[in-house]
């Protein structure tokens, strides 16, 4: 594990073998992050973020190697919650909302709503996943989880919990 000296980490947060955190990175707390994954400048991960193995950050659009681009890195922030499974990669300058599921293998090119469930190459959204990590179900105008019959509506941002 590397974690560069100007790099800000919360509390209570989770790094596994083989990561490397860089300078200008924020990470909340409670953050696990497993083995093999770089967290590359001018990435944020809020509280409660899940790296899962393998996945990558990026921060260059263009990268070549004779061309130095750290004026151009891009800012990608991941929201409270949200997990990023194994093997995924975030293309820099996206947003990831709150409690979105980022699957496995999955190359994410575009911001994602909150609570959105995305699979494939390029990812799509799929579906909406509560924050117990469970498909939700249509109910009427609502999502419910069948697990801890939480409700959620639509919002701006994607889906909003109902308290």
């Amino acid at each position: 594990m590397h974690i560069c000296a100007k790099a800000s980490i919360g509390e209570n947060c989770s790094f596994g073998q083989n990561v490397y955190v860089g300078n200008n990175v924020k990470i909340g707390n409670g953050v696990k992050i497993q083995n093999n994954v770089s967290v590359y400048d001018n990435v944020t991960l809020e509280d409660f973020v899940f790296c899962g193995p393998s996945m990558v950050f990026t921060n260059v659009i263009n990268p070549r190697s004779a061309i130095v681009r750290k004026s151009e890195y891009k800012n990608t922030r991941v929201k409270k919650g949200a997990t990023l499974g194994a093997n995924c990669t975030l293309v820099c300058g996206i947003t990831v909302g709150r409690h979105a599921f980022i699957g496995a293998g999955a190359v994410v090119t575009k911001n994602v709503p909150d609570y959105a469930l995305m699979m494939g190459v390029p990812a799509k959204q799929v579906g909406w996943i509560g924050e117990h990590g469970t498909r939700l179900m249509k109910s009427g105008k609502l999502w419910k989880c069948p697990a801890t019959k939480t409700k959620y509506k639509k919002s701006a941002t994607g889906l909003t919990r109902i308290k």
